[in-house]
């Protein structure tokens, strides 16, 4: 299924990354990313997903309710176990399913409102949140493990890359 695939492209390139990544590197302040390291815009993205699983079978996700899990952003094996987890999460759903989404965004109040919503859509929310996550981490990369190599399309959407490849060919 196309949303699988995608999902599984996306954890496939962190898992590269993260192989590639010394393990002082995984937790090293960036300056572009504000003091923020690799392993925690990867924890970050990855909670996200966990959220999603975590959700499934009560059919409620909350995306406020991430643990926030120090061991992912600083263990970069703990952090590739969690993708290889999620991963395999990802295969094994094979049709969609009602899902309600909790979000709160009230300031002062932990108050949540709750919206109809699917696994599909929560799939394609969590592509884009990831895509946008990569995007910033192959700044952060680029500063603190110049060494890691990353393909072409590593943070950019697919549907920029498909623009970028219509501009080529009509030049």
């Amino acid at each position: 299924m196309q949303l699988s695939n995608a999902c599984c492209s996306i954890l496939g390139q962190l898992s590269d990354v993260v192989h590639q990544l010394k393990e002082q590197d995984f937790s090293r302040p960036s300056a572009a990313l504000s003091k923020a390291t690799i392993g925690q815009h990867l924890r970050h993205t990855l909670e996200f997903f966990i959220c999603l699983e975590q959700g499934f079978d009560q059919g409620v996700v909350n995306y406020d309710r991430r643990a926030h899990d120090k061991l992912i952003e600083t263990d970069k094996f703990i952090a590739l176990g969690a993708i290889e987890r999620i991963t395999g999460f990802i295969q094994r759903q094979h049709q969609d399913q009602p899902l309600r989404l909790e979000v709160a965004y009230e300031r002062d109040s932990e108050e949540a409102i709750t919206i109809e919503t699917n696994f599909y859509r929560e799939l394609i929310y969590n592509i884009e949140h990831a895509v946008h996550h990569m995007a910033i981490m192959k700044i952060g990369l680029r500063e603190v493990a110049p060494y890691v190599s990353f393909p072409n399309d590593f943070g950019i959407a697919v549907s920029t890359l498909r623009y970028q490849a219509s501009v080529v060919a009509a030049q």
